[in-house]
């Protein structure tokens, strides 16, 4: 049998580019996007032909700005850094600043370009990263447009990255829709979810149509319910005024709940190409059920969490939190009943819920098999057959677990739940990642599998637009209504028990 541990191939490695940021000099720069290229070059999948531009409002020099990137590098890089590769990229990196909104800047974008071009060599191809407030993404695009940086000639790619969120309703997310696709290909545009970075996300593909033993089971005939975890422990830190505007259910449902809903219900594609697979995935999303205004009380659940106890620390309520109005309505949790009208999910719920400073961080994807009937079992002491399930974890401890009944040795037949389990970093010894390194390659070599189309998005928002109306209609009176440290509100365990079920992780 051969070793398992070794290193997969690695892939295809990038050809020449140049990697501009515009908003060089957030958060997401230092924090996500350079540790994620440094792990690119660590395992040899950027090309030499490679060269970095930022772009920001503040004012620098490209030598500051190569200087700040360098100590911050070696303050989120998730190994050591080698000094000898650092040097590779400092070599590499140039900077300006401008205003977004000014043509003058993209014109001295357009010709800082050129002059890297012909330096490393990058030969016309450059990807474009949106690290900046979503109010900029339309102008950024339409700016390169109009300085001729979209155009694609003589066999080079231009493409552009755009961070999520993609509008903050529907109308919204179509408006810029169609801001980008009139300036851009839809090739060329690469709308980014990290959490579809995570190995173990892409990894249920992988499970559910690489093994003959699941994927016959997945469907309504053996499946009785699927829970959807995403909660954190964390609470809205520096981001109050961002989260004001937003909340759970727009910063947390149209994509990444939602994305793992489509991956986890989806059905095969007739190959792992990108339009097949993002087919299969809108199909999921257009087949959810809509939930109609007066369903809304039974189906949706928002929460807002006050001061609690973490780690045996106090910790405030979502009012107290910086910028945040001491009145806010502003949701931190969500949780959800779905329903999907196809003929494999027809009569199988998927329960969603979403929160912050719950009592645990973890995010995983329960299925819950249906029990078997208890007949074999009337003449002994068991009661009733517990329900078989599978579940995958997708953070922090990736893995994928299987629970069962087995008889407890002894004379009596009694049986008792075990458990089988596969930890990923047990098992393959993966290197740390930030989990942008598959989603930044794949921009580079053009594959936009794990990337959301226009029609992907729409789909997405028609399923969370009814909430939002319903929502904003009608402000919630018990706010906070769960306690920071905790599962969320008592209605989200009501949701569940209404239909005789109770959620998997709970208080």
């Amino acid at each position: 049998m051969p070793d398992q541990t070794q290193t997969p191939a690695q892939g295809r490695p990038a050809g020449p580019c140049i990697f501009v940021v515009f908003g060089a000099t957030g958060d997401l720069t230092k924090r996500l996007l350079m540790p994620a290229l440094y792990n690119l070059r660590d395992n040899d999948l950027l090309p030499d032909k490679f060269a970095i531009v930022g772009v920001s409002n503040v004012d620098m020099s490209s030598e500051d700005f190569r200087k700040q990137l360098g100590g911050e590098i070696r303050e989120f890089a998730t190994t050591k850094v080698n000094d000898d590769l650092w040097k590779w990229f400092d070599s590499r990196i140039s900077y300006m600043s401008g205003d977004f909104k000014d043509g003058a800047t993209y014109q001295r974008v357009k010709s800082e370009l050129e002059k890297v071009d012909k330096a490393h060599g990058t030969q016309g191809n450059y990807l474009f990263y949106t690290a900046v407030a979503p109010v900029f993404f339309g102008e950024i695009v339409k700016q390169l447009a109009d300085a001729g940086l979209t155009k694609e000639s003589g066999g080079n790619w231009r493409r552009v990255i755009i961070e999520k969120p993609f509008g903050h309703d529907l109308d919204s997310a179509n408006a810029l829709n169609r801001e980008l696709a009139a300036c851009l290909h839809e090739n060329q545009t690469f709308r980014i979810d990290h959490y579809l970075g995570k190995e173990t996300v892409q990894n249920i593909l992988a499970f559910r149509f690489g093994n003959g033993i699941f994927e016959p089971l997945w469907n309504n005939g053996y499946i009785d319910h699927v829970q959807i975890t995403v909660a954190e422990t964390v609470g809205v830190e520096h981001r109050g005024a961002f989260y004001e505007i937003t909340g759970a259910l727009r910063d947390m449902v149209p994509n990444h709940i939602l994305a793992l809903v489509s991956l986890t219900a989806m059905e095969p594609p007739n190959s792992f190409d990108p339009e097949p697979l993002r087919d299969e995935k809108t199909k999921v999303l257009r087949a959810i059920r809509p939930i109609r205004p007066e369903d809304i009380a039974n189906c949706a659940v928002r929460g807002q969490y006050g001061p609690g106890t973490l780690e045996g620390k106090p910790v405030p309520g979502y009012r107290s939190e910086p910028q945040v109005d001491s009145k806010s309505n502003t949701e931190t949790y969500v949780a959800l009943k779905l329903a999907i009208d196809n003929w494999r999910w027809s009569g199988v719920p998927f329960y969603l819920r979403t929160g912050k400073r719950m009592a645990q961080r973890v995010s995983e994807i329960a299925i819950r098999f249906k029990a078997p009937p208890a007949m074999l079992f009337r003449q002994t002491g068991v009661e009733q057959m517990e329900q078989n399930e599978l579940v995958m974890h997708v953070q922090p401890h990736e893995g994928i677990s299987l629970s069962f009944s087995a008889k407890i040795p002894g004379p009596v037949v009694q049986l008792g739940d075990v458990d089988m389990s596969f930890k990923y970093a047990d098992y393959f010894h993966s290197a740390p990642a930030v989990g942008y390194e598959t989603l930044l390659l794949d921009c580079m070599i053009g594959d936009p599998s794990l990337f959301q189309r226009a029609d992907t998005v729409d789909a997405g928002w028609r399923v969370v637009d009814p909430i939002l109306d319903a929502w904003g209609a009608k402000q919630p009176s018990n706010f906070p209504n769960y306690t920071a440290g905790s599962w969320g509100p008592r209605a989200a365990d009501d949701l569940l028990a209404r239909d005789g079920r109770l959620w998997r992780l709970n208080s």
